[in-house]
């Protein structure tokens, strides 16, 4: 051993040399601030959270119109000649449909008439859900409006984007899309929640339509195998007030790569 070396001895207290003190500490600090860039390149390489809200902890009673169109809906008028069509969801990973049985035994069909509903909203760039929690909180309201809103056929295109669950995707995940989310938004429209492809032009302007079979109808069942793949998707569209509708068949349905830009 050299003279100037330094020997530490682990069980005498004080004999860590000043050179070895000097190492561990350039180490030590070198290693944190590695994590720290780590970190921070990390954080700043991941999707930013939507600004969508969930109002989980506070119930609203809204008051509209009610239309399945194929999915249930209550027309909210929100301003002169101005409705918003709310889309209506069940509690967890279901439909709202349970929730709308026990009146339906008085009223068998709900079109047209006016109901009140109380539960979660759920809001994100222009779209609005709310989720039924108790069968108690939905009524039927003396008819002040009976008028549903009207469809206007656009044209037929072809779009790109991703099939996703409009619950998870517009408020209670954030993100809620891609193949992370895959397995939950199949649970979620398999349970009778309406599709819904989310899509960016190239000017980052995001578009939702509903998706329906050809003739109007449901189609969650058809198109679980595509849910949370960017696909391309051909089909009509149809303009319903603040809602676009999309009518497909699954045969038109062109899965893309894995990666997805869709926000």
């Amino acid at each position: 051993m050299k003279k100037n070396d330094e020997f530490y001895v682990p069980y005498i207290e004080g004999s860590l040399g000043v050179k070895t003190k000097q190492s561990l500490k350039r180490f030590v600090l070198s290693a944190v601030g590695l994590i720290i860039i780590t970190a921070l390149v990390f954080s700043f390489s991941q999707n930013q959270f939507k600004n969508a809200t969930f109002e989980l902890l506070s119930e609203t009673k809204i008051t509209g119109t009610f239309h399945e169109s194929p999915y249930p809906m209550l027309r909210v008028h929100v301003a002169k000649d101005t409705y918003k069509n709310i889309l209506l969801l069940g509690f967890g990973k279901f439909s709202a449909n349970p929730y709308l049985e026990k009146l339906q035994h008085e009223v068998p069909d709900l079109n047209g008439k006016t109901l009140t509903i109380e539960g979660n909203l759920i809001y994100y760039n222009g779209k609005t859900l709310i989720q039924i929690t108790n069968d108690e909180k939905v009524s039927l309201t003396k008819n002040t409006n009976t008028k549903l809103p009207e469809k206007t056929t656009i044209s037929e295109m072809t779009l790109q984007g991703e099939i996703i669950d409009p619950k998870c995707y517009f408020g209670v995940m954030k993100p809620g899309k891609g193949k992370i989310h895959r397995s939950c938004a199949v649970r979620c429209i398999s349970g009778g929640i309406p599709p819904v492809l989310a899509t960016n032009d190239d000017n980052n302007i995001a578009t939702y339509y509903l998706l329906t079979d050809l003739n109007g109808n449901a189609i969650n069942q058809d198109i679980l195998p595509f849910i949370g793949k960017p696909s391309e998707i051909t089909g009509t569209i149809e303009k319903m007030e603040d809602w676009y509708l999309l009518k497909i068949s699954p045969e038109h349905i062109n899965v893309k790569s894995e990666v997805s830009n869709i926000y």
